[in-house]
């Protein structure tokens, strides 16, 4: 690696997206003799939401706030999340730029895009962050359409006594398509629900079943044995070229009649037509979505108005504890990197595999 750029004999490290000043001065105090730290909220976007980092659509800095905004860019040789501009890299915004650490898990087609997946830049993420706030999302869909709860909201409404007999979560069956950190605690938790877990990873061994928390390790070419195992899919794989499409007609035409299914991962995860004739019909009773095809998902998707579908804008993962996990990570790895230690520094972002 090429020296440390550095600023008054210290490395400049940039917030790029929006973050409290609790956390910020937690970054600033890690090595207060040997950072500079730039931080300004006032040339970021406002926040729309709690651990908001992008802010609101359309927002863009007036050419002069744009004009400081680069000449600190220019400066920074770490940056807390990737700085986003349509007419130039990471490289001509930040020529010093040697690590970034981003605040998503899933940005290895966005560092394709931006066209340095092949240099020497370190990309760690947030990896794991997510896990728990996500797999919370996958068991409340599950446990939304086991026990009816639409149905109760409009007995409810309604003022209606009708008892009936809901479902369990015990003694069934739940497919795993990609368990990595979040998958790992998703099959954690459904084993406490007494639920038997089937898993398909990357790379096939059986002999990871337990390392997995899984019953079964299903390879690649058993992807439609799997969904057929299973009722319940979850989809957790990252968006790689080898996940784009993995869920087709045929695979859906595998699973078994009334199966709950829920995405997690991306949307080009799963053919989104086949998707919805899938739910029209019944052939799947009900889909819990945190992503899609098109986002914002377009007005005139049928997935609006179809009653079994429970739509989440891309924010399951997102909850009041992310900025404070991510803070660790960063500041443990910017330890790491200030003492040349890189290869200690996680969750690294393999480049060429995209996660």
């Amino acid at each position: 690696m090429a020296e440390q750029g550095e600023s008054n004999g210290k490395t400049v490290v940039m917030i790029t997206t929006p973050l409290e000043q609790e956390f910020v001065e937690r970054i600033a105090a890690v090595a207060p003799d040997r950072v500079e730290l730039i931080n300004r909220p006032d040339l970021m976007p406002p926040t729309t939401y709690l651990n908001d980092h992008t802010g609101p659509a359309g927002w863009s800095r007036t050419p002069e706030r744009e004009t400081e905004w680069r000449s600190l860019l220019r400066c920074a040789e770490v940056l807390w999340d990737f700085a986003a501009a349509k007419d130039a890299g990471p490289f001509e915004l930040s020529p010093s730029l040697k690590w970034v650490q981003t605040s998503s898990a899933g940005v290895g087609q966005y560092v394709h895009r931006l066209g340095v997946a092949d240099s020497d830049l370190i990309v760690t993420t947030s990896s794991g962050v997510h896990a728990e706030a996500l797999t919370e999302f996958v068991f409340a869909v599950l446990l939304y359409h086991e026990k009816r709860f639409g149905e109760l909201h409009s007995m409810q409404r309604e003022r209606t006594w009708r008892r009936f007999c809901g479902g369990e979560l015990t003694g069934k069956t739940i497919a795993i398509i990609g368990p990595g950190r979040i998958g790992r605690e998703i099959a954690r938790i459904a084993k406490a629900f007494g639920l038997r877990v089937h898993v398909m990873p990357r790379t096939f061994d059986p002999a990871r079943a337990a390392e997995l928390g899984a019953d079964e390790v299903f390879s690649r070419d058993q992807l439609q044995e799997l969904l057929a195992s299973a009722d319940f899919v979850v989809l957790s794989t990252p968006h790689t070229p080898d996940t784009v499409g993995l869920i087709g007609a045929a695979e859906i035409a595998a699973m078994k009649p009334g199966v709950v299914l829920v995405n997690i991962a991306r949307g080009v995860v799963i053919d989104e037509d086949a998707l919805i004739e899938a739910l029209q019909n019944s052939k799947i009773a009900f889909a819990g979505l945190d992503v899609f095809r098109t986002e914002p998902l377009p007005q005139d998707s049928p997935l609006w108005s179809l009653p079994n579908v429970l739509i989440n804008p891309h924010s399951a993962s997102t909850a009041p504890s992310e900025n404070a996990r991510i803070t660790d990570i960063f500041c443990r790895n910017l330890r790491h990197y200030l003492d040349g230690r890189y290869e200690e520094m996680s969750p690294l972002l393999d480049k060429q595999r995209m996660y």
